[in-house]
Parts: C-alpha cells; structure tokens; sequence
C-alpha cells in the first residue's frame, strides 16, 4: 500500500494540537485531502491500590457536555519519555507516586484523523506524594473495586474510550 504526501497545509494551532490538510496520493494515483489531528501523544494509567481497587478520575469534558469518570491520564510533553509523563500524571491526577510501572499495550485514539498515540501503564506500589493539578483541570478522585468498575460500565457510566481500552488491555494483563 504506497501512499504518499504530495502537499501539506497547516489551518490550525492551538495549545493542545494542530491541525493540517495533507494531500495524498493513494496506489491507485488519485490524489485526496486528508485532514489530520496532529498530537504529542499521551498516556494512560492503570493505577491498582495494594487492595486491588483502581483509581479513577471525575472530571468535567466539555466536549462530552458531562463529567466523566476515567482512568487517569495525560498529554505528553515534547520529547518527554511515556513512562516519565505517567509517573508525573499519576502524581497530578491521583496524588500518588508508583513505585512500579508496566507497560500494558498502546492504542491510536482515532487513527482516521488523528495522530494521538497512547501508551498505557500499570501503576502499582502506589504511595502518596501529589503534585499540584494542572491549572484548567478540575479532578475528582474515586477508589472502587474491579466489580464496581465493571458495573459502571456495563451500566453506561463509563463512556471514555482510553478508560475501557485501558481496563480492557489490564484484564489480560492480569487474567482477570
């Protein structure tokens, strides 16, 4: 499958992202315009108490209209190491430094049209040790066991795609 870029238009800069139109020639020589998200990349956090129930943030998503409860995580900062970012997001988010972290798996957010890139860890030996909350970012922390997460789920409660990619890819992990 031989793709190429024959022209690139930036339209958009903002804090978060970018925003481009590529011109793209597909194996067959038409030419389209594929708009992309153009992302650092994030992580994810699975962080698990010593008592096996997981940290989970509440926290207002304009977008969505509602707050919802998500699994920690955190953009990444330019050429800033995954696990560096989900060390300092855990200690952020949660209040809480891992003593291990476990790299589970990754996933693209939305590779239609975007180039967000995920990284997803496994917080575990969890001690207290916050650091202060990013200034736009209004948290609430929630403790519940794996049986309250999954009955939010399957209750509709938890809707954040990187929050089931996450507990989806640490059930394997942990055979659960």
């Amino acid at each position: 499958m031989a793709y190429a870029v024959t022209d690139t238009r930036p339209i958009f800069e903002g804090r978060a992202f970018k925003v481009r139109v590529d011109s793209v020639r597909a194996p067959d020589g038409k030419v389209r315009p594929i708009e992309v998200v153009e992302h650092p990349g994030a992580v994810t956090l699975v962080p698990v108490a010593d008592d096996a129930s997981l940290y989970l943030v509440r926290q207002y998503r304009h977008p969505s209209g509602k707050a919802l409860l998500e699994v920690p995580a955190g953009t990444l900062g330019s050429g800033e190491d995954p696990a560096e970012c989900a060390r300092r997001e855990c200690r952020e988010e949660i209040g809480m430094a891992p003593g291990t972290l476990e790299r589970l798996g990754g996933f693209f957010l939305a590779p239609g049209y975007s180039s967000e890139y995920s990284h997803i860890y496994l917080a575990t030996g969890l001690t207290p040790a916050p650091l202060p909350a990013d200034e736009d970012e209004d948290l609430r922390v929630e403790r519940l066991t794996l049986a309250q997460v999954d009955a939010q789920i399957r209750s509709g409660e938890i809707q954040d795609g990187k929050t089931l990619a996450a507990l989806y890819l640490y059930r394997l992990a942990r055979g659960l």
